[in-house]
């Protein structure tokens, strides 16, 4: 078993006030839990409204299958949102 950690950083320059980063997040983060049933959350920069940061958790049954569930959640993110990602941090750990 193995299980795929990923911390993505995402920039948001339209998004005027926390109130309107809270409502991007919020999409987002339901969007990717209702279509690959995975955890979610925003772990950094809740106090900056143009940085958006969330970390990922899934578990898959080996290597190719974390490396296949990375590669469609990023671009179902590029996809469904207007904001960059300006970074990605990933780990796929035994269990």
């Amino acid at each position: 078993m193995k299980i795929l950690i990923m911390r993505i950083d995402l920039r948001a320059n339209w998004v005027h006030s926390l109130k309107e980063k809270r409502m991007v997040v919020k999409s987002i983060v339901k969007k990717l839990q209702n279509t690959f049933n995975i955890s979610v959350i925003e772990v950094d920069n809740q106090d900056l409204h143009h940085r958006i940061t969330i970390g990922i958790s899934k578990i898959d049954l080996n290597n190719s299958q974390c490396n296949s569930s990375m590669e469609s959640i990023i671009s179902f993110i590029e996809g469904n949102t207007d904001a960059e990602i300006i970074g990605i941090e990933d780990e796929i750990m035994n269990y």
